[in-house]
Parts: structure tokens; C-alpha cells; sequence
């Protein structure tokens, strides 16, 4: 299938790397953009979209719209949550690019390393689309069976990618498409080794590959006791930060004329995955599909953290906040709306 082509590149193309330029709104779209504004920033906490922290629109690489709410203010890091498997995916395309590894090959683990054991039969790929077929309880309300609680709280935290790595198969890999949080921190050990040197090796890479180049000086990411980054959920950034780590990607990899992804990868990132047909949203490779309309994609964190990449419009959103799991329907719709405008006017 052939993807959205992403945006142009001329000489002079801006980079946020020591700040951010900034640009206004036409009329039009200023106009078109206010009944936005006020759902987010407007309606209180018990409003349709729960609290908006933040939320920064870039258009042709400036920063068009940032504004600020519930407390929160430029200098102030928010958590990612799930937005750090599409970190993730970046890091693990450093790694690819680094190495030749093979993502169609299996995944050498400890906890599948017997020779009878289905689970070996585990690729990087099956891991990044969420099709290991591991056995994984992705569930967020307490009272529930959940691994991914107990992963990230309870007898999993010490070592995130081991407890993942220990569950059953329940299907046969690459056959049957789960959203499973425990999949990104396996990877997340496998690129653990490519860096080397344990959690100060891993923080290195991740600084010197990813961070220092785009400029994101406040990156905080979080490790468990064995030393691996929890890419499941944990890193801390500013909202214009985690926009700059988006521009990335739509630039195709590209910062300033150097190269730090393959426009392959960038690609992969955003070729959709099997799934099943009751799914609301695309799945590429560790990033969601559709989110603002055809040709979108877009890294998603639980409560309704979002970077959203629009190559037609060459736009990108950052919403950062707190929304409700009973509220993230009117999210989703609001910021469809929101990407449609964004495009068309």
C-alpha cells in the first residue's frame, strides 16, 4: 500500500533545536480554532475533556497555538505515558540502523531459549505491532486482573521486560493483534544490550541518539532495578519537547540535514497492522493510525496524552492532560475535529 507522502523539506526549513519559531494563525483559522479553545481550557475539570494541561499546535515547523491550563506552564514536564512506546520504536530503529538486525528473525530471550518453547518463534516485529501473541491484560481500573499493573507496580517493576517475557503464549505469533504494554519493554531490554553499560549506558544512548540532537533537554526517562528504560510509560518531558521528538517524525527522520532515523523506519512506523474489525483506531508499529483522519499517526498515552502528526497539512498537535477513561470517547472526537480543521482550513 502506498502511505501519505510526508512533508517537503526546502532550504530553510525551521528546527525547534535551541527554541522554537513561532508564527500566528491566519484569521480563518484563528476563528475556526476558538470553540477548541474554550473545550479544552474553558469547561473545568467535569467538562467533556477533563483537564487540558497543554496544548501546542505546530504548523510548517513553528509553533502556531501554545497555550496552558489547570496550573501548568511551559517549564513544567508531564508524563508520557504510552507516547514512550513510540519513543520506543525510535530507539529501536537506532538499534536496526546500528546493527542490521533482522525484525523478521526471532527474538533471542531467556524465557524462551529452549528449543520446544513456541514463544521463540517471537520477532522484533511481532513485538513492535503487537502481535507476539504473548498472554497480556492490558487493563487500568483497579479491582481488575491486570499485568500491566502488576508490571509496572507490583511484582513486575524490578524487572519489567522479565515479567513480560515470563507469560504464556495465548496465540501464535504474528496471528492475532493485542494492545500489550509488557511487548515494549522486551524490546526495550534488547536495545539495553545494544547500548551497553546498564541503565547509565541506556540513558547515554538514549541522550546522545535521541534527546541532545532534537534539543528535548528535559527528557526524563525511568528505569526499573535491572537497568532498562520502562518504554512502556515512563518519560517525562514539556510539552514542547514531546513535540519536538513528533517533528522528528514527520520530517521522515531527518533533523537539520542529519539523518537520525531511516525514512524506512519512519515508514514502517506508520504501515498498518492486521487487526480486528472492531478496532476504533490503526495500529502501525508502536504508533496509532487515523487518530486525526486518513493519513495521520500518532503516539497516544493513557488519560489522553497525545502527539498527532498530520504530514497533509505538514501540522502537528501536542495535547498533554488528565481525562477521565469514562471521557475519552468525546477526546477522541474532539480531537478528530480539531485534525480536520487543522487540515482543511
Amino acid at each position: 500500500m502506498s502511505l501519505p507522502v510526508l512533508p517537503a523539506q526546502p532550504p530553510g526549513t525551521p528546527y525547534p533545536t535551541d527554541s522554537w519559531p513561532r508564527t500566528d494563525p491566519p484569521a480563518a483559522l484563528k476563528s475556526a480554532l476558538q470553540p477548541f479553545l474554550e473545550t479544552a481550557f474553558e469547561q473545568g475539570p467535569d467538562g467533556d475533556l477533563g483537564e487540558t494541561h497543554a496544548l501546542l499546535i505546530i504548523r510548517d515547523g513553528k509553533l502556531m497555538i501554545e497555550r496552558y491550563g489547570f496550573g501548568y506552564g511551559p517549564g513544567d514536564t508531564r508524563p508520557s505515558w504510552s507516547m514512550a512506546k513510540s519513543m520506543t520504536h525510535a530507539l529501536a530503529g537506532m538499534m536496526v540502523a546500528d546493527t542490521g538486525f533482522d525484525i523478521h528473525a526471532p527474538l533471542r530471550a531467556p524465557e524462551w531459549s529452549a528449543a520446544d518453547d513456541p514463544r521463540s518463534a517471537i520477532t522484533l516485529d511481532h513485538l513492535l505491532r503487537m502481535s507476539s501473541g504473548l498472554t497480556f491484560i492490558e487493563e487500568y481500573q483497579a479491582g481488575h486482573p491486570s499485568h500491566v499493573l502488576e508490571m509496572l507496580y507490583g511484582s513486575g517493576k524490578a524487572d519489567t521486560a522479565a515479567y513480560a517475557a515470563s507469560l504464556p503464549l495465548l496465540h501464535a505469533p504474528g496471528t492475532v493483534w493485542s494492545y500489550a504494554s509488557g511487548t515494549t519493554n522486551i524490546i526495550s531490554r534488547r536495545i539495553a544490550q545494544h547500548a551497553g553499560g546498564g541503565r547509565e549506558g541506556f540513558g547515554r544512548f538514549m541522550k546522545d541518539r535521541l534527546f541532545s540532537p532534537l534539543g528535548m533537554t528535559s527528557a526524563i526517562p525511568k528505569f526499573d532495578a535491572a537497568g532498562v528504560f520502562i518504554g512502556s510509560s515512563y518519560c517525562f518531558c514539556t510539552p514542547q519537547d514531546f513535540a519536538r521528538f513528533g517533528l522528528l517524525y514527520l520530517r521522515g527522520g531527518l533533523w537539520e540535514g542529519r539523518r537520525l532515523l531511516p525514512a524506512s523506519w519512519i515508514d514502517y512506523a506508520r504501515t498498518p497492522t492486521p487487526q480486528p474489525p472492531e478496532a476504533a483506531l490503526g495500529y502501525g508499529a508502536h504508533w496509532w493510525l487515523s487518530l486525526g483522519g486518513p493519513g495521520s499517526f500518532s503516539a497516544n498515552g493513557f488519560e489522553g496524552q497525545f502527539i498527532v502528526c498530520l504530514p497533509e497539512s505538514d501540522t502537528l498537535i501536542v495535547r498533554s492532560g488528565r481525562t477521565p477513561l469514562a471521557n475519552r470517547e468525546a477526546l477522541a472526537s474532539w480531537m478528530k475535529a480539531l485534525s480536520g480543521t487543522l487540515t482543511t482550513v
